[in-house]
């Protein structure tokens, strides 16, 4: 069953508490490539194991920093999405509303989402490798990777590598979000792994409504109470617009 653009407006005016779920889908309608599709020119010839583990940071830092900045440049060039945007205006008309996205390329932030949850970190933070503090800024000139201005260890990216777990804390937050949400709204191309596979049973046994909104088939689709076959681009301003109208 799918829902119209006015009849999920209906159910986003009512609600009090929304959370958003968003994967790595988003990104292609800005025209951020995947980890896959980055992988060209003198990067083509390193395996995952080299350029995204926290193993390969220890053995080459300076190769797994140039790795993620390759990524960091590629997403500076790219603008939010209709869909962006859209789930960005989202919030400025629910009364608790979180958004939480697997995606690292920063888009998100840059619509302008103030409560958010980047489940596996955003290129556009380092930390660092010893103390875990987080920078938003840090000296491009000089070594690679950068230094910490606090205690002289390397920085690393922000950004949750394979083979580490996502961050206890956000996860934490997610969790009790979805718990307490009356909608939860999941857009576009999501990764399905747990725990994320796991957030719509985590919604419906709180007695949330799951809509789904993508053009094709998932777990969250399959999940959801109501789905709606369409590209996010198209579907969030539609139902942006009939939220925004007269009831």
């Amino acid at each position: 069953m799918e829902l119209s653009d006015r009849v999920i407006a209906a159910r986003l005016r009512q609600a009090q508490r929304v959370v958003v779920l968003t994967g790595g889908g988003l990104a292609a309608e800005s025209g951020f490539p995947g980890f896959a599709q980055s992988q060209t020119g003198p990067w083509a010839h390193y395996a995952v194991s080299e350029l995204a583990t926290p193993q390969a940071f220890v053995r080459n830092p300076r190769l797994v920093w140039q790795w993620y900045a390759h990524r960091r440049a590629l997403a500076a060039q790219c603008q939010p999405s209709a869909s962006h945007r859209a789930l960005a205006h989202l919030e400025h008309l629910i009364p608790e509303y979180l958004l939480v996205t697997q995606a690292i390329d920063g888009l998100h932030a840059r619509s302008g989402v103030s409560s958010l949850v980047e489940l596996n970190g955003s290129l556009q933070r380092s930390r660092c490798f010893e103390s875990g503090e987080v920078f938003t800024s840090w000296e491009e000139e000089g070594p690679s990777p950068p230094i910490c201005p606090h205690c002289g260890a390397a920085l690393r990216p922000d950004v949750v590598m394979y083979g580490e777990g996502l961050p206890q804390r956000a996860l934490q937050r997610v969790r009790q979000a979805v718990g307490q949400c009356e909608v939860l709204l999941c857009v576009g191309e999501i990764g399905a792994i747990d725990p994320v596979a796991s957030l719509p049973f985590v919604a419906r046994r709180a007695g949330a409504l799951v809509v789904s909104i993508a053009p094709d088939e998932s777990i969250y689709t399959i999940l959801a109470d109501h789905a709606l076959a369409a590209r996010p681009a198209t579907a969030l301003p539609a139902i942006l617009a009939a939220l925004r109208a007269p009831a």
